[in-house]
C-alpha cells in the first residue's frame, strides 16, 4: 500500500520539484501541496494523507503550530519535518509539537522515501545531527533515582548493541545493513528485537532508553 503524502512548504518551486521527485518513487503518492500551515491543516482534513512533509518556517501558520494542530485535530496524520535548519530550538519545538521525524532538505531521495515509509508506521526518523542533539539533551538531564530504569530482563546481544548504537546516530536500516555487512531484512528483525527488549515503540525511544541504561 502506498504512502499518501502532503507536501507543505511556502516555496512553490521547491514544492513542485519535491512532488516531481516523489511521484516517480514506488510506493509514494503525492496527494496535495500546501503553501502554509493553515492550508496544510485544511488539506489534511480533506485529503487524509498518511504523512505531512512539513517545512517549519512559513507565513500565516508556521510548521510547528500546524504540527500541534494536526496532532490535536488529525492524529492519524504523521508529521515529518523537512527543513533547512537544525538548531536546537526548532528541533525540540517540532518534536514536542508531535512531529515523528526531523530531516534536513539536503537529505537524499532514498533516505527521504525510507523516512516517509517509516513515518507512516509511526516510527521516528531523525537526521543524524538531530539524533545526536536529542541524545545529548537526554544526557544533560539530572538523574532521578526514583525513576532510574531497571536492567533489561533479556539483555541485548552484541549484534543488537551494534545496531542500537548505529540507530542512535540516525542511520536507516539500509545504512546499518551496509555498515554491519548484513541483509536489510536481518537488520529489520534486529531492530524489532531491540524495540521489544527495550520495551519501546520506536527508534528514537530505543536510542534514549539505551542511553539511560548506559549501553553506549
Amino acid at each position: 500500500m502506498s504512502v499518501r503524502v502532503l507536501i507543505v512548504d511556502d516555496q512553490a518551486l521547491f514544492r513542485e520539484a519535491l512532488a516531481t521527485l516523489l511521484e516517480v518513487q514506488p510506493g509514494i503518492e503525492v496527494v496535495g501541496e500546501a503553501a502554509d500551515g493553515e492550508q496544510a491543516v485544511r488539506l489534511c482534513a480533506e485529503l487524509r494523507p498518511d504523512v505531512a512533509l512539513m517545512d517549519l518556517r512559513m507565513p500565516v501558520l508556521d510548521g510547528i503550530a500546524a504540527t500541534r494542530r494536526l496532532r490535536a485535530e488529525q492524529p492519524g496524520v504523521r508529521v515529518l519535518a523537512l527543513t533547512t535548519f537544525d538548531d536546537d530550538e526548532d528541533v525540540f519545538a517540532a518534536l514536542r509539537a508531535g512531529a515523528v521525524g526531523y530531516l534536513l532538505k539536503d537529505v537524499s531521495s532514498t533516505r527521504l522515501v525510507e523516512a516517509l515509509v517509516a513515518a507512516k508506521r509511526g516510527e521516528s526518523v531523525l537526521q543524524p545531527s538531530v539524533a545526536a542533539k536529542v541524545v545529548a539533551r537526554v544526557a544533560q538531564l539530572p538523574e532521578e533515582p526514583r525513576t532510574r530504569p531497571q536492567p533489561l530482563v533479556t539483555p541485548l546481544s552484541e549484534r543488537e548493541l551494534e545496531v542500537v548504537r548505529l540507530l542512535a546516530d540516525g542511520h536507516s536500516n539500509r545504512e546499518i545493513a551496509k555498515a554491519l555487512f548484513l541483509a536489510e531484512g536481518t537488520v529489520k528483525n534486529l531492530v524489532t528485537s531491540v524495540l521489544s527488549k527495550l520495551q519501546v515503540r520506536d527508534r528514537t525511544q530505543a536510542a534514549l532508553r539505551a542511553r539511560e541504561l548506559g549501553l553506549f
